[in-house]
């Protein structure tokens, strides 16, 4: 078990890796560059004793000694002397297996795999508590932003009231350039792509899972007890145009991908879309690779955390913080300070989602329509039967194909009457293109 260390271990904290990949070779290179630092915070060395990754001749920028280096994972696990398992390597299965196996094992563990914490969190806690080991997961939201341990320590007299977060910076560096240069949606993916911050595709990104993953383990720290991650609604940001964007600024607006929880007593708003924000508000400022979450609680009211949301450094970084946090933790001789969702008596025993056509908000319409006299009273009347108050309209002159955009805000309505006055829009031929519809964040 991990506790108090035998004297042949007595001045080392071991620490086996699994997955040398951006990730993992961020984090050794801030072991090796913040060793004394590191020594002096913990009052103990913390050591990579194996690290074991499928690939283990490319060079990864940091000199390391190849005795440390094995192919196979299993190998970390078994070593006796190694305390903490680290696992980088992402995906689902075998990290699962991994983690499992280590606490098994008695060791602690640290992940930054946030769509096994979102997809299988429940057997994950669980496991960790049965075995009475730590498990610590900084680097799975916002990379190098401290939130998750700001959620489970810093605010933990708090109820948490809201969370606002650009949680992907790929997303936000594609809106950035969008909003910023006019470029369309394909040629911002492709540059994301050629400076190194997107994958190729960047589904997962772009679709709003990615975002959709962390919010779920900021909910399910929030509440003590994991939500159901396919609760979440999640829409990416394919459609959008640089005409979105430019109608948005001369509404007031910005464009942003969001991940937003709003605690509202017997359920929680949980959602991530993009969003139109107010160009004064705090989150409209957040641009390029960079994160920002943005909560408020009852006691601390408003707070902002932000930073650059991943990357070998900020993420490298996270994960070590958590080694000297469990680092400590065992240098005391103690097994686990807290539960990995920090609450040993959840408020609820599960975490209800609103369905998102329960949601009421302002919106935002983009309209091709034909040129012809009636169309605006068409349409409005149409909105109207369903509820729903225009608040500003912009039309633009007659276009080449002689459509031309027509583009609505709203004033706060229910999402199931908006589904349901579009899709009885969706026959009408004075419209030539499937109508934009982009949420309104207010607030």
């Amino acid at each position: 078990m991990a506790g108090k260390k035998s004297s042949k271990q007595a001045n080392s904290i071991k620490v086996g890796i699994i997955g040398f990949g951006t990730v993992g070779s961020g984090t050794v290179e801030v072991l090796q560059k913040n060793r004394d630092i590191i020594r002096d915070r913990v009052g103990w060395e913390i050591t990579v004793k194996k690290i074991a990754d499928l690939d283990i001749s490319s060079d990864r920028g940091i000199s390391i000694d190849p005795d440390l280096l094995t192919t196979e994972a299993m190998e970390v696990i078994a070593d006796p002397e190694i305390q903490i398992v680290v696992e980088l390597i992402g995906g689902i299965d075998k990290a699962k297996e991994y983690i499992l196996r280590a606490m098994e094992k008695g060791k602690h563990v640290v992940t930054a795999n946030k769509a096994l914490l979102a997809e299988h969190g429940k057997e994950i806690y669980e496991a960790a508590e049965k075995n009475e080991v730590s498990l610590a997961f900084e680097a799975s939201v916002g990379g190098g932003i401290p939130v998750v341990r700001s959620l489970r320590e810093g605010l933990s007299a708090n109820r948490i009231h809201s969370i606002m977060g650009i949680l992907n910076g790929t997303s936000n560096y594609i809106l950035t350039r969008m909003t910023q240069k006019g470029l369309p949606y394909t040629k911002a993916v492709e540059e994301a792509i050629e400076h190194g911050y997107a994958e190729d595709p960047p589904t997962l990104d772009v679709d709003g899972t990615d975002a959709a993953h962390k919010l779920a383990i900021l909910i399910s720290i929030v509440f003590g007890v994991p939500v159901t991650f396919k609760d979440i609604y999640r829409e990416g940001i394919d459609r959008l145009t640089p005409e979105d964007i430019q109608f948005a600024g001369e509404l007031g607006y910005c464009l942003k991908l969001l991940a937003i929880a709003r605690d509202l007593g017997d359920a929680v708003d949980a959602r991530v879309h993009p969003a139109m924000v107010p160009l004064n508000h705090i989150m409209a400022n957040v641009n390029g690779v960079y994160n920002a979450i943005y909560m408020e609680g009852d006691f601390v009211g408003p707070n902002l955390y932000y930073g650059l949301g991943a990357g070998r450094k900020p993420t490298g970084s996270a994960v070590v913080s958590d080694l000297i946090y469990l680092a400590r933790q065992i240098r005391q001789g103690i097994k686990q300070v807290i539960p990995p969702l920090a609450h040993v008596h959840p408020r609820r025993d599960k975490v209800l989602v609103q369905p998102v056509q329960e949601l009421m908000t302002p919106y935002y319409f983009r309209f091709s329509a034909l040129d012809r006299p009636g169309v605006l009273s068409k349409i409005s009347g149409i909105l109207g039967e369903n509820g729903i108050s225009i608040s500003s309209v912009i039309q633009k002159g007659r276009d080449l194909n002689g459509s031309v955009p027509l583009v609505m805000l709203t004033h706060e309505a229910k999402e199931s009457n908006v589904i349901n006055a579009l899709s009885q829009m969706n026959g009408l031929e004075i419209l030539t293109d499937k109508t934009m519809m982009i949420r309104v964040e207010a607030s």
